[in-house]
C-alpha cells in the first residue's frame, strides 16, 4: 500500500468525526456539498474512495484544507528562519536581511542588577524603537526616561544613548535602524485628494 492508499484510507473516518464535531446530520451535509446521502455514507464507512471533486466540497463545507482532510504528510518548511544573536547581554533577531536601509530587530534585553550602569555611545543612524512587553530604561543625551508596551521613541544614534531594562523584568521591543540616518516615514492618515 503506497502513501496516496493509506491518505485515502484514513479519509473516510475522519469525514466521520468531523461531521459529528459539528453535529451536522448527512442530509445536512448533502444539501451543502451536493454529494448524495448515500455516496456521504459510503465515503464514511470507507466502502468508496473519495474523488477530488468530492473532496473540494467536503473541505470546504467542514472549513478545513485538503491537507487536513486527506492527512497529508508535511512538506518542508518554506519560511526562512531567523537566528537569534546576543551582543552585549542583550538578544537580538534580525527581521530583515537585506544590504543597507533601514533594518528591523526584535530585542530582549534581560535585567543585569549591578551591571545596568548607563554607559550612553553616539554613531552613525538614526534608530525608532517600539515597546512590545516590559519596561524600557532609554538614556537619551540629557533625558532619561522609561517607555512602558505600546510607548515608542525615535531619535538621531549621533546624540549619545543608551537603554535597558527598568526594572527585574525582561524587556522585548522592535527597533527599526538606518545606518545613514534614513528615518522611518509613517504615515497615520491618507492624503486628502
Amino acid at each position: 500500500m503506497d502513501d496516496i492508499d493509506k491518505a485515502l484510507e484514513g479519509v473516510g473516518p475522519r469525514l466521520k468525526e468531523l461531521r459529528r464535531q459539528r453535529e451536522t446530520t448527512l442530509a445536512e451535509l448533502s444539501a451543502t456539498t451536493g454529494i448524495s446521502v448515500s455516496t456521504l455514507s459510503r465515503l464514511e464507512s470507507g466502502a468508496r474512495r473519495p474523488t477530488l471533486e468530492q473532496l473540494l466540497p467536503l473541505a470546504r463545507a467542514h472549513n478545513v484544507t485538503l491537507d487536513e482532510l486527506v492527512d497529508a504528510p508535511q512538506t518542508g518548511d518554506p519560511r526562512v528562519h531567523m537566528r537569534p544573536v546576543t551582543r552585549h547581554g542583550m538578544q537580538m533577531l534580525p527581521l530583515t536581511r537585506r544590504v543597507g536601509g533601514i533594518q528591523a530587530y526584535k530585542l530582549v534585553l534581560e535585567p543585569r542588577p549591578g551591571r545596568d550602569e548607563p554607559n550612553p555611545q553616539a554613531h552613525e543612524g538614526y534608530e525608532w524603537l517600539y515597546v512590545l512587553n516590559g519596561r524600557l530604561r532609554v538614556v537619551l543625551g540629557p533625558h532619561d526616561l522609561i517607555l512602558g508596551p505600546g510607548e515608542a521613541a525615535e531619535f538621531d544614534t549621533r546624540e549619545p544613548h543608551w537603554f535597558g531594562a527598568a526594572d527585574d523584568e525582561p524587556v522585548e521591543f522592535l527597533s527599526l535602524f538606518g545606518k545613514q540616518g534614513e528615518r522611518a516615514h509613517l504615515r497615520a492618515k491618507p492624503k486628502d485628494r
